[in-house]
């Protein structure tokens, strides 16, 4: 997940940089007439899925306010192009190839994100590790140094004043243009419901885009509970920061609630703070309890733009990320079923059947694949959100390693609810198609690379998995066969040491984790290989909008 930082000046001397132009457009276009050509391949481990949904359950109000929360989603789109890479137009005037161009979009900007974001443009320097957030030349040791009071501060960025010296600019200064519609958008949007909840929301939401302030908006979110449609919109995540993972991106979804399913996934919630206090971890890395009003919800999703859209998408998530939100009303766990189904249908199957043992591919199934997505966005919220030892939040303490970790608990520990609710009852089925299917799993995420969160702890895990001997591999076959005694005890302990790190805020131990472990070694590298070769893709890119819904 670390991308070594460059010097400014090398970057100047690339033919494309994030902050400055200095070819150009025509020099550049030369360039790249000259230079490598581009490798239409890389388009193929993306495969195209249309975005669409069941909207005869809205009325023509509710059908009116998806064409505006799409336009949030537009707007978003242009804020989170400046957060990773600055220049989007220069660029993209840059580049004659439609194939270039069309990748470009994809990873929002010149740097492959299911490659470790190394750059697949002639001319194009390494990706700052701070993407667009921080000064390319400015040192960690420098933004340490600088007493800044929200230097900090997820929604600001750093930049230098006349004099060189660091700075911060908030989000909604920057941004004063683009927020100023998102509110008016978000606005008009609220006039057109008659659910009381989501009124509440989409007004505080706009009010939140113009302060930087999102607590308020957080807090309606997750007293939403009767919405038909649904909106996750803002600076959210913090994977685009690979520098502290300090800063949070922008990205929207659009979504339209799953009301039948729905109603399967709530009693799943009630159940957290049973399952925190039977973590496999010393009681002290436990002694923080869920908040007790945790949702599960599902959707389809009909729109994605921002962070959520760039490289792999997603397919569930676990908000909102304030510490302080989620100990005082917990979380909601939102399923993107269609999306799910796509990247379980054009993408987990394959994979199953090229790599997976033939007399366990049986085991195989979207149930499992579900449940255990749902498990892994349950999970976020069990574990520790505070060191024990003063060393403040887990994100602080672990910095750029924090959301590596943390998506990495959440599929451990997401298995290990699985396993336990299954000995419950719970769970239907035999335990051997989640664990199965937990491992093709592993190898589905794995491929998005060193530069996703998703990517890194998978790599993690398939090693911790391998020597405690979860799965063994057999050489005639290619394939791999799980040994589902062993895989439940790896389980346990990866668990453990997952959760230990993050309550002793021990950066230097998840740093030599992921020295030691996240990384794909010759073998793994030959059977991800055979899968490109097989035509398999990656992940899934989206034909979406407003003429896909035809509205």
């Amino acid at each position: 997940m670390l991308i070594k930082k460059m010097k400014y000046a090398f970057l100047l001397m690339a033919g494309l940089t994030v902050f400055s132009c200095q070819q150009s457009t025509k020099e550049k276009a030369e360039g790249e007439a000259h230079g490598k050509p581009f490798d239409k391949s890389l388009l193929d481990q993306y495969i195209p899925v249309t975005l669409t949904a069941d909207l005869s359950g809205l009325t023509d109000k509710e059908k009116q306010m998806i064409p505006l929360l799409i336009k949030v989603g537009k707007i978003i789109d242009g804020m989170y192009w400046y957060e990773a890479y600055g220049k989007k137009d220069s660029l993209m005037a840059a580049l004659q190839d439609e194939d270039a161009r069309k990748y470009v979009e994809i990873n929002y900007g010149p740097w492959d994100r299911l490659n470790g974001d190394t750059p697949f443009l002639e001319g194009v320097g390494p990706k700052p590790a701070g993407a667009n957030y921080y000064p390319v030349d400015m040192t960690k040791e420098e933004f340490e140094a600088a007493d800044i009071a929200d230097k900090k501060s997820l929604y600001t960025f750093l930049r230098r004043d006349a004099n060189g010296k660091l700075v911060t600019v908030p989000y909604h200064k920057k941004f004063e243009k683009e927020v100023t519609e998102i509110a008016a958008l978000l606005k008009q949007a609220a006039s057109l419901t008659d659910n009381a909840e989501l009124k509440n929301y989409l007004n505080l939401r706009a009010e939140a885009f113009l302060t930087d302030d999102y607590y308020a908006s957080d807090i309606a979110w997750m007293d939403m509970k009767t919405n038909p449609i649904d909106v996750i919109t803002g600076p959210i995540e913090t994977y685009e920061d690979g520098l502290f993972g300090y800063k949070a991106s922008h990205e929207t979804y659009v979504l339209i609630k799953d009301k039948a399913w729905s109603q399967r996934l709530e009693r799943y919630a009630a159940m957290l703070p049973g399952l925190q206090q039977g973590l496999p971890v010393n009681e002290k890395y436990k002694k923080e309890k869920p908040g007790s009003d945790s949702q599960l919800a599902a959707y389809d999703v009909v729109y994605y733009s921002g962070d959520c859209n760039a490289g792999s998408k997603t397919i569930a998530v676990n908000l909102p990320n304030d510490e302080k939100v989620q100990l005082e009303k917990g979380t909601r766990r939102s399923q993107l079923k269609n999306a799910m189904q796509a990247k379980f249908d054009k993408i987990l199957v394959p994979i199953a059947n090229e790599l997976i043992d033939s007399s366990q591919v049986k085991y195989i199934n979207f149930d499992a694949f579900f449940a255990n997505t749902m498990f892994h966005e349950v999970a976020h919220g069990l574990g520790i959100k505070n060191t024990i030892n003063g060393k403040g939040t887990v994100r602080e303490a672990l910095k750029e390693h924090a959301s590596a970790l943390e998506e990495g608990k959440a599929d451990i520990l997401g298995l290990y609810m699985v396993t336990k609710l299954h000995e419950r009852g719970e769970l239907k089925g035999d335990i051997k198609e989640y664990y199965t299917t937990f491992m093709a799993g592993i190898f589905r995420s794995v491929r998005f690379g060193a530069s996703s969160a998703h990517g890194v702890s998978n790599m993690i895990r398939f090693t911790f998995f391998k020597e405690m001997g979860a799965f063994e591999r057999d050489p005639a076959t290619n394939t791999y066969k799980i040994n589902f005694d062993k895989m439940s005890a790896a389980m346990n302990a990866l668990s453990e040491r997952i959760l230990t790190l993050q309550g002793d805020g021990d950066y230097d131990g998840v740093s030599a984790l992921v020295k030691d472990k996240a990384v794909i070694r010759p073998e793994l590298q030959a059977d991800l290989d055979r899968l490109k070769e097989k035509g398999i893709p990656v992940d899934i890119v989206f034909e979406q909008g407003v003429e896909v819904l035809g509205l």
